[in-house]
């Protein structure tokens, strides 16, 4: 039983749910870290030698985001903004079937590229193509409710 426990705190929580005590002190750690920003206008930690080595704020910022996702229970997968995905991934990412999302590439929806036989889909062309969708519903919940305020009054 503590092979098991052991093996559950060397897992990366890109692979599997915070525990309970992870959640609490990301939590615990995202507010002392933003105090700690807004005081001294960005984040000191003490490097190697215990010299204080200062992060910025926007750096700050990110870790702040990271601990948040921690804090609500989510898994965390930090992706550079260069990536490549497998069709696999972005239909992950997007909570769709791999081959949902191979039809979307099919139609041109979203930007890929073939390397050999493979697809992959930049990370760039896999947001912009969900901003656009948030965008198309966010569009299209207005205009029902303004069809819906119309038919109200009539």
């Amino acid at each position: 039983m503590a092979n098991a426990a052991e093996k559950l705190e060397h897992n990366s929580l890109m692979d599997r749910l915070p525990t309970a005590e992870e959640i609490d002190s990301a939590a615990h750690a995202a507010t002392a870290i933003a105090v700690a920003m807004e005081l001294d206008g960005g984040l000191k930690v003490s490097g190697e030698n215990g010299d204080l080595v200062k992060i910025a704020p926007a750096v700050g910022e990110l870790i702040i985001e990271l601990l948040g996702h921690v804090s609500n229970g989510n898994m965390v997968t930090l992706v550079p903004v260069g990536t490549m995905l497998t069709t696999q991934q972005a239909a992950d990412m997007l909570n769709v079937s791999r081959p949902y999302l191979t039809g979307l590439l099919k139609k041109g929806e979203i930007s890929f590229e073939e390397v050999g036989k493979h697809r992959r889909v930049p990370l760039k062309a896999l947001m912009e193509y969900k901003e656009n969708k948030a965008r198309r519903q966010e569009e299209t919940l207005r205009e029902l409710s303004r069809l819906g305020q119309e038919y109200d009054r009539a």
